[in-house]
């Protein structure tokens, strides 16, 4: 698992396969909600099941394939380990969509 460190230029200039597994992580309701979460804090797995109604091995499950994605980062401490959103990941995946939609916009508009 990846653990605490600040994002580097090469997430910001993602590939399509990057792109594609952090949609992917993104693409189960049980994920977004781990993520609503999360906020813009660190946690242990223990707080997130507090909020949620899935069991405990459900939640660690979904957040291990968001920290396999990059969206997520850990931190193992003594008992517990921490969650915490990568902001500069999601924030990358966010402008790979929009460029996505402003090409496709743009490629649609030039057709009309």
């Amino acid at each position: 698992m990846k653990s605490f460190s600040p994002a580097s230029p090469a997430c910001l200039a993602a590939s399509s396969e990057d792109v594609a597994q952090k949609l992917a992580a993104l693409s189960h309701p049980a994920r977004l909600e781990i993520l609503r979460r999360l906020g813009g804090r660190s946690c242990c797995c223990k707080e997130v099941v507090a909020h949620l109604d899935l069991a405990q091995s459900t939640v660690s499950q979904h957040l291990k394939i968001l920290v396999e994605a990059g969206l997520v980062r850990y931190e193992p401490e003594r008992q517990r380990s921490r969650y915490q959103i990568d902001q500069a990941a999601l924030a990358a995946v966010s402008a790979s969509v929009s460029a996505l939609v402003e090409s496709c916009c743009a490629v649609e508009g030039a057709d009309v």
